[in-house]
């Protein structure tokens, strides 16, 4: 009878069998390393060429930077080498910080006003102090004043007038003068138009009627009253702005002040608000525009002329103090 106990001893070719198996298993573990090390090679190989390729991009942007800076820096140089440099400053005491109107007197001395106060100093150069105070007015925005014999007119943004006759009295008559300017065209800009017997009134906002020009107004000393139209325009469609913008586009100007030169009778306006100086001749025609260095001019709110043709620049303070600046422009 057969027995039915199970043979436990493994078969001849079991052993042979299972070393066979470990090869196989060690083989496709080599081979399973080997295409990790292959992926692994291939990413690096991946991120070096993309590292690489951003590196380049990465260069290429900093380049076109570059190359863009070096076109503002080149521009701004062209802008800002404009054959202008200050000869003379005077630091303004702590009640004219924001001088705001620039008139000359005499070789010693300015007539000024600042934005705020109803009050013209008078600045003495010689001693570096205000030598007189005159009260005209209470609080308001003050922006322009000129001297006409012994009276100073000076001017308020929203377009009335200040007659201040006899000045060196010791009460100054003052009278009052409205016109047809209101606040919204900003009136800063003052000059005394001897020529013409007139006071110039250059606005910095609105023009009535038209986005294309800056008016600059004629008030008639004999009549005591204002032209509703500017006797000047200011021409925004002129190349001049373009250029000195940049780009194609309708050019701004925002006068601060306004002086007539004694000899040429060109007409100087400051835009304190962009640090520029805008030359016209006698008829308005624009001759010129200059970009000012903000290091020298922080905000040129005033001008002036003496007799002989020195210009004089007045700079309301931000983080300094304000001051005078007498300037010469090479041409």
């Amino acid at each position: 009878m057969e027995s039915n106990t199970f043979n436990n001893e493994p078969p001849a070719d079991f052993g042979k069998a299972a070393e066979e198996k470990e090869r196989r298993s060690k083989k496709f573990k080599m081979n399973m390393i080997k295409i990790g090390i292959l992926i692994a090679g291939l990413s690096g190989i991946f991120v070096l060429l993309s590292n690489k390729k951003d590196g380049m991009l990465l260069l290429g942007e900093s380049k076109n930077k570059a190359v863009k800076n070096s076109k503002a820096k080149t521009t701004n140089e062209q802008l800002t080498a404009t054959g202008i440099s200050v000869t003379k400053k005077w630091e303004m005491p702590k009640q004219l910080t924001e001088i705001s109107g620039l008139s000359y007197i005499d070789d010693n001395r300015f007539a000024c006003v600042q934005d705020e106060l109803g009050t013209i100093f008078i600045y003495n150069v010689a001693s570096s102090s205000v030598e007189k105070e005159i009260s005209f007015g209470g609080v308001g925005d003050y922006e322009g004043l000129a001297v006409v014999g012994e009276t100073i007119w000076v001017l308020r943004a929203d377009g009335k007038l200040f007659e201040v006759s006899n000045i060196n009295a010791p009460k100054p008559v003052v009278k009052e003068y409205s016109t047809h300017l209101t606040i919204k065209q900003d009136s800063e800009g003052l000059c005394y138009d001897k020529k013409n017997n007139r006071l110039l009134v250059a606005i910095k906002g609105d023009e009535l009627e038209s986005e294309d020009y800056k008016g600059i107004y004629g008030f008639d000393l004999a009549s005591k009253k204002m032209d509703q139209q500017p006797v000047f325009k200011i021409d925004l469609l002129n190349e001049i702005f373009e250029s000195n913008a940049g780009k194609k586009k309708k050019g701004t100007i925002n006068p601060s002040g306004i002086a007539i030169h004694p000899v040429s009778g060109d007409m100087y306006i400051t835009d304190g608000r962009n640090a520029k100086l805008l030359i016209t001749d006698a008829s308005g025609t624009i001759k010129k525009l200059y970009q000012l260095n903000n290091n020298e001019f922080s905000q040129p709110e005033g001008i002036a002329f003496n007799a002989a043709g020195d210009l004089f620049i007045a700079n309301e303070g931000t983080n300094q103090s304000g001051n005078i600046l007498q300037v010469k422009i090479d041409q």
